[in-house]
């Protein structure tokens, strides 16, 4: 008879479920999934740099203008900057390292790679920003539009950090449920800050959006198989 478990033992069975090796090559399907994504989208905006369907979009996330509200948009943006990026992810790398979490640290490190690749994109579409005459522009940026930057970024950062913490089942559970909770906040809001200060379309955003993901599934999936082979090998040893 097959054993029923108590949500209490389902989430800690988290770690064991995610580090099999079936788990693993889905991880691996999904990632080649968002990568003809991102590439059809890619082509999308290279040929057609602006779309009636982002005009309206961003027209609509803009309608309401409060002084509350920009000032709440800039706040959530505001963790993407160059400097904060570096000094996020290597401070992060840091503190993990200290506390003897050296593997860890390095993949957190490894987050701020994204910031690297999404520039290059920028380079290769070179898709202007929004402009004054077709939005309301709140914040100045630099570079091309496509794909949003600090998109791609809050996805990798902090959805490797929600992993880790549910992964290894560390702080404690009350700091887990705040971090997670934090973490999730920024993901989810990036997008609409980014459009509602009129530095990016809907589609840059989204473009972020797919990849980060493709980096934080490969960063996982590494993470993962790393780990794969030490419990193998220490299973061989034995």
């Amino acid at each position: 008879m097959k054993r029923t478990y108590t949500p209490k033992e389902q989430v800690s069975k988290i770690p064991e479920l995610i580090n099999t090796l079936e788990n693993r090559n889905k991880i691996l399907h999904f990632i080649m999934i968002l990568f003809l994504i991102f590439t059809s989208l890619t082509a999308m905006v290279y040929f057609y740099p602006l779309t009636v369907f982002d005009l309206k979009f961003s027209q609509q996330i803009q309608e309401y203008q409060q002084s509350i509200f920009i000032d709440f948009m800039k706040f959530v943006s505001w963790f993407g900057g160059t400097i904060k990026v570096v000094s996020l992810t290597f401070g992060t790398a840091l503190l993990l390292f200290i506390y003897r979490f050296k593997k860890e640290a390095f993949f957190v490190g490894c987050t701020v790679l994204v910031s690297i690749l999404n520039y290059g994109f920028k380079l290769l579409i070179e898709r202007p920003r929004p402009s004054n005459n077709l939005v309301i522009v709140v914040q100045d940026a630099e570079h091309s539009s496509f794909p949003s930057g600090h998109t791609s970024f809050y996805v990798v950062y902090f959805g490797f950090l929600i992993f880790l913490m549910v992964y290894k089942r560390k702080p404690n559970k009350i700091m887990r449920i705040i971090g997670v909770l934090i973490c999730v906040f920024l993901i989810a809001t990036i997008p609409l800050s980014r459009i509602y200060l009129g530095v990016h379309w809907m589609t840059d955003v989204i473009g972020g959006f797919l990849l980060g993901l493709i980096i934080l599934l490969i960063l996982i999936y590494f993470y993962l198989s790393s780990n794969f082979t030490i419990s193998r090998k220490k299973k061989e040893a034995n």
